[in-house]
């Protein structure tokens, strides 16, 4: 399995289509990523596992979001007022 993941983060180019997020605006699919990758880091660390599954969100959603929101999210995680559950 991590074979695959690893190849498919070779190839990685931009985010692929989600049926989830089928219109043009991307942002709830920016803010979606943004969250699974620290749920996913969060949860494989709780169970000490490698945490490198979770690199492809990671990717994701930074070729959709702007790094100014990146900056103002981690800001508020650091802070603990991100308005997200993680």
């Amino acid at each position: 399995m991590a074979e695959d993941i690893q190849s498919k983060l070779e190839k990685y180019r931009t985010a692929p289509f989600d049926a989830r997020f089928p219109n043009q605006n991307q942002t709830k699919n920016c803010w979606q990523n943004y969250l699974d990758y620290h749920r996913c880091q969060k949860a494989l660390e709780a169970k000490g596992v490698d945490v490198a599954p979770c690199d492809w969100y990671k990717r994701v959603y930074k070729s959709l979001c702007p790094l100014s929101w990146v900056e103002k999210w981690d800001g508020q995680r650091d802070d603990g007022t991100f308005p997200g559950k993680i």
